[in-house]
């Protein structure tokens, strides 16, 4: 690949960012997959899929040997996954759910080069505390929930929600570092902290 040593399978700029954060040369290849969750499938089974599947689909059409990360998140509180809200009352709906209580951030990364796939997964418990009743309409028109698991994001207003947590912060912007970094040791993708080749 030309200036780049890998493939992300994801269009989220949360990702790229933190990709950009430890130095890796990567280009967007967005997946394109039914990401619906099967009947009776477990939040873990659900993200680990969604992750391998992200980067199957971008890598079958890679060069053989070319590494492809996907990833995929989910918020779970119990047995329930909260994914990307439909719209302000789906929104209101999860924010209600997660207002007062702990819940579950789930994020998964594999990478696959058409050879050899490989998946690790981050679980984080974040605590919200109660979120006030003028708070889910403004918190709403200020666009961030949209297009986030779980209707919020912890790295922006969202944060105001967040009383504690327990895990990977970056797991639940949506790339956990510590994940990514052996995944990417494992398929030689060049990261800023690694040693130098020896001369």
């Amino acid at each position: 690949m030309v200036n780049c040593d890998l493939i992300l399978a994801s269009a989220s700029p949360r990702r790229a960012d933190l990709l950009q954060q430890i130095g890796v040369r990567f280009k967007v290849l967005p997946a394109n997959i039914d990401e619906r969750n099967h009947t009776r499938e477990s939040a873990v089974d659900y993200v680990m899929r969604m992750a391998v599947e992200k980067a199957q689909a971008v890598a079958a059409n890679q060069p053989l040997g070319v590494p492809t990360l996907g990833a995929d998140t989910a918020v779970v509180l119990g047995s329930e996954i909260f994914g990307k809200p439909r719209d302000y009352d789906d929104a209101r709906a999860m924010l209600q759910a997660l207002s007062g209580n702990s819940h579950q951030v789930l994020t998964a990364v594999a990478v696959d080069n058409g050879e050899t796939s490989s998946a690790l997964i981050s679980t984080t418990e974040v605590t919200f505390r109660h979120i006030r009743e003028y708070e889910y309409l403004r918190y709403w028109q200020s666009g961030e929930p949209r297009d986030k698991a779980g209707a919020y994001a912890i790295q922006g207003y969202g944060a105001a929600f967040v009383e504690s947590l327990k895990g990977s912060y970056s797991g639940v912007v949506g790339l956990p570092i510590a994940q990514t970094c052996k995944l990417l040791e494992a398929f030689k993708v060049p990261i800023w902290l690694q040693e130098p080749a020896s001369e």
